[in-house]
């Protein structure tokens, strides 16, 4: 019969329980011994939760305190030299101090710099790496939870990222070739195999999620190098894993490597089975994974059979294992906790558990079991239903469709004729300030929300608590002179669920968390039918702040294409015709939001980025529509209305051109943990509008210096014009508390009034 195994499991538990710990253990509430047994217990619930859903084989290794590359640089000691007298104090503090900063006991240590995790909302830390890098392997954790795995009695794959993605996800800080560090960093991989092998591991599973992009020939000559290594020093059977998209040219090199099992992602390149079974040698074992990794909704037994049946007539049942496309880290972890949805959207719905249990019931008909076969026969007729149910189809939305016009993408005149009369409306210094839309959520103000929600808040009381709240965000950035102000979005959950909440054709779940990075946990909506606005959702608040100073307020909006990007999207429409759907409900609420007197607004991007397809040669594709989204979500306005947006974390130097085609007046973007190297791609590329590089990195708890900040505009002026350059965070503030916020705010408000005496406009 085949196995039934998955790549990786959610970590932070069905009620954020691990987000929990890491946060009372960063506030000093926790002692480390607390935090670890946390951890044991997460992963502990989480195996036995697997082999109850019918797995044969469990994860061992994938589980994280914080993200799993920066695991991997720690285990390798890959570890820059400004955090080791930390580590050699407090590893754990170490640790925490590469991943959040780190600003006390005489140390100011910023974070490493944080990006996507391929073309997911996902975040890793970015490994610094040097020519004639040292690596040793100076941990025991993938032994150390393997052996806990099976003192549980599971049978257990240890998971690590492998070495080539791990040096291509890596960074040299001096520019040096990080594929010449492969032969330093092997044998620390070659020692840890042998480790798992003398612990009773006999498979290991190495991530190459790598193989499924565009690669060099110097590329495929390190994974030749590296895999003919790790064969040579023995240790367990290796699994060979990729997911995200197709091998494609890459498939002969994988098929070659002297491994004893490749995983493949069957959900997002259906397409390669044929040619994966006919590269594969006769010997290896085949992961299939035909289950999604990274949505909600149940698997159409139809299609997921027919390459269940074509795969097993080729590699035989023993060697095929049946598997979900990625890691369900995606995902969030049982749907049966979602005891209000209605029962006939979350019959249609799979979360971490049910793929589980979906995977055991294919193998079931395969094997040959008529109740598997009549349970998978009965999915697919549910599914079969679901476009009849009320709501799936909205013929006044697919009108709105059919009648857009390239007109719709238009703004009213170009740039150079905006700025100037933006200039003459808004009455802006030099450089001017503002911050990227929220504010900290102060516990008083989620108990508010939360008690309005349950209904012990009514209305009245609980506006009157969020005016009192936006007033005090007004009169705080009026006090430190910053320019554009925002009303800090007291009122808002999360900048997509909030939205969501407010449109038809999406739903929302109770305890639908995934994690976005380190204890940072998003709840992503589910759009399940066609998408349109009943009523405007941000005029009532954006004006009631505007009533409240003569300095511009800014219109918050989360733009189309990250609306699309996080949330789990309808499986029945092409996602492009989804986000055109969501792209004229923003539209109307811009509208709105002029009609009603706000002059700046911003329509948030930091998805656009990871939406780009993985392989170059689809990405004119996905830019053309995903620009054309936000220009129809913008376009119209007059033009005194400036139209800012925001992208953070992102890569800008390839898709420059399509930034700039957005035609947003004014962007921000991340730069302070980069120390400024994202506007590399600004030298090549001479970007006309305005841009707002972020000067303060929120991601971190340590609060920035004036003159830190006054060193990272200095950095931007030498690529951007003055004229051009706003001052800003790089991100929105949620997340932090009022004690970072207020001084570090103060610090840049303080910067530019200084920078100003230097520049000529």
């Amino acid at each position: 019969m085949s196995t039934v195994t998955y790549a990786g499991f959610p970590r932070i538990g069905l009620k954020r329980e691990l987000k929990r710990a890491l946060e009372a253990h960063w506030s000093g509430e926790l002692d480390a011994a607390s935090l670890l047994e946390t951890a044991r217990t997460l992963r502990a619930r989480h195996w036995q939760l697997g082999r109850d859903a019918g797995a044969g084989v469990v994860p061992s290794n994938d589980f994280s305190l914080y993200d799993h590359v920066l695991d991997t640089a720690v285990l390798f000691d890959a570890i820059p030299a400004r955090y080791r007298p930390v580590f050699a104090k407090d590893p754990l503090a170490g640790y925490f101090a590469m991943a959040r900063g780190h600003k006390r006991d005489g140390f100011d240590l910023h974070a490493l710099e944080m990006t996507k995790w391929f073309d997911t909302n996902y975040h890793y830390l970015v490994p610094e790496l040097e020519a004639r890098q040292k690596f040793r392997l100076v941990g025991d954790k993938p032994v150390a939870e393997f052996l806990e795995a099976r003192a549980l009695g599971h049978r257990a794959r240890p998971v690590l990222v492998g070495p080539v993605t791990f040096l291509l996800l890596s960074k040299t800080v001096d520019d040096s070739d990080r594929l010449a560090l492969l032969d330093a960093l092997l044998p620390a991989y070659a020692e840890l195999l042998q480790k798992l092998a003398a612990a009773g591991a006999d498979w290991v599973q190495l991530d190459e999620p790598c193989l499924v992009l565009d690669l060099d020939a110097a590329t495929h000559a390190a994974y030749r190098k590296a895999y003919a290594a790790l064969a040579a020093a023995g240790g367990p059977k290796i699994l060979l894993a990729t997911y995200f998209g197709a091998l494609g040219d890459n498939l002969a090199l994988a098929a070659s490597l002297p491994v004893a099992g490749l995983h493949v992602d069957l959900v997002r390149a259906p397409q390669q089975l044929d040619t994966v079974l006919a590269a594969l040698p006769a010997d290896r074992v085949l992961s299939a994974g035909v289950i999604d990794g990274r949505n909600v909704w149940r698997s159409r037994p139809n299609a997921v059979l027919a390459r269940l049946h074509q795969a097993q007539d080729r590699v035989g049942s023993e060697q095929l294992w049946i598997a979900p496309s990625c890691s369900l880290l995606h995902v969030p972890i049982d749907i049966e906790a979602e005891t209000a949805l209605d029962p006939t959207r979350r019959a249609t719905m799979a979360f971490a558990r049910q793929k589980l249990e979906e995977l055991r019931v294919y193998a079931d008909a395969l094997a040959g079991q008529t109740e598997a076969a009549a349970a998978l026969q009965a999915q697919q007729t549910l599914l079969d239903h679901q476009a009849e149910h009320v709501g799936v189809k909205n013929p006044a939305v697919r009108a709105r469709l059919h009648a857009i016009s390239p007109q719709m993408a238009l703004r009213r005149s170009p740039y150079a004729t905006r700025r100037v009369a933006q200039a003459e409306a808004l009455t802006l210094p030099p450089l001017p300030t503002t911050t990227i839309g929220s504010f900290p959520q102060t516990e008083e103000v989620r108990k508010a929300r939360a008690a309005h929600r349950a209904g012990k808040l009514d209305d009245a009381s609980y506006e009157a608590r969020i005016k009192a709240e936006v007033e005090r965000v007004i009169r705080f950035q009026e006090r430190i002179g910053l320019d554009v102000l925002v009303h800090g979005e007291p009122e808002r959950n999360d900048m997509v669920e909030y939205f969501g909440e407010q449109l038809d054709g999406f739903l929302f779940t109770k305890l639908g968390w995934v994690q976005s990075y380190g204890s940072r946990c998003v709840k992503p909506p589910v759009i399940w039918g066609d998408v349109a606005r009943p009523q405007p959702m941000t005029v009532t608040w954006a004006t009631y702040a505007q009533s409240l100073t003569p300095k511009p307020v800014k219109g918050m909006l989360t733009g189309p294409v990250t609306m699309l990007q996080w949330s789990f999207v309808r499986d029945d429409l092409p996602r492009e015709t989804v986000c055109h759907e969501i792209a004229l409900a923003l539209r109307d609420e811009v509208h709105d939001l002029e009609a009603a007197g706000i002059q700046v607004i911003q329509i948030d991007e930091p998805a656009f980025r990871e939406g780009l397809p993985l392989r170059r040669a689809e990405w004119p594709a996905y830019l053309a529509w995903a620009v054309e989204c936000f220009r129809i979500t913008a376009g119209g306005v007059r033009d005194t209305t400036q139209i800012h947006t925001h992208m953070c974390y992102s890569e800008f130097n390839d898709i420059i051109e399509a930034v700039a085609a957005m035609d947003a007046d004014v962007i921000s973007i991340e730069t302070s943990r980069s120390r400024m190297e994202l506007l590399d791609a600004f030298v090549r590329f001479k970007y006309p509008n305005g841009i707002g590089p972020g000067v303060y990195d929120i991601h971190s708890p340590r609060v920035p210096a004036k003159a830190e900040m006054t060193e990272l505009v200095h950095k931007a002026l030498k690529v951007l014009r003055p004229d051009q350059l706003w001052i800003n965070p790089d991100c929105g503030l949620k997340t932090r508390r009022w004690a970072e916020v207020e001084p570090a705010l103060e610090h840049m408000a303080a910067s530019a009034r200084e920078l100003r005496g230097e520049i000529t406009v």
